[in-house]
């Protein structure tokens, strides 16, 4: 089923873009929650009328997600783990771990924006990009300490 997005959708495409869905994908979610229309001639019509409009809109969000991105180049996350001999994590660091270390530095990220390809087992200092729009993916810093024994 074809659909023109109404807003910027990480795994589909930015907004404006007509793009091919599974049906009960585009029936159940994207439609009933108003982030897209059927790709029918006269939706095709309505979003040529309003290009300028969403050109605007994805500029903005284009930089916003720049500034947005120069602020979170310098964020360093400080997380204390748990370890045992040789440096190993008797856990691991996730990406929620990582989100809760920049949501108590007041930076707000979704969980599934931070790129990390598996979970950090053992301490160091480690880079983990964040995506936050298409093309815009800053790397943060990410220092795993060992947690202090009482």
């Amino acid at each position: 089923m074809k659909v023109i997005l109404k807003e910027t959708i990480d795994t589909l495409g930015i907004v404006g873009s007509e793009c091919k869905v599974a049906p009960g994908y585009a029936r159940n979610y994207l439609l009933p929650q108003g982030k897209a229309i059927l790709a029918t001639d006269q939706n095709r019509k309505l979003m040529e009328q309003a290009k300028a409009k969403l050109e605007l809109q994805i500029a903005k969000e284009q930089k916003i997600a720049e500034e947005m991105s120069e602020r979170i180049k310098q964020v360093v996350c400080n997380i204390k783990a748990k370890v045992h001999e040789e440096n190993r994590l008797y856990g691991s660091v996730t990406t929620h771990d990582i989100k809760e270390s920049m949501n108590a530095q007041n930076i707000e990220i979704e969980r599934r924006a931070i790129l990390l390809a598996e979970p950090i087992k053992e301490i160091g200092e480690y880079k983990v990009a964040v995506r936050l729009y298409k093309d815009v993916e800053p790397e943060i810093t990410v220092n795993v300490i060992p947690e202090e024994k009482e």
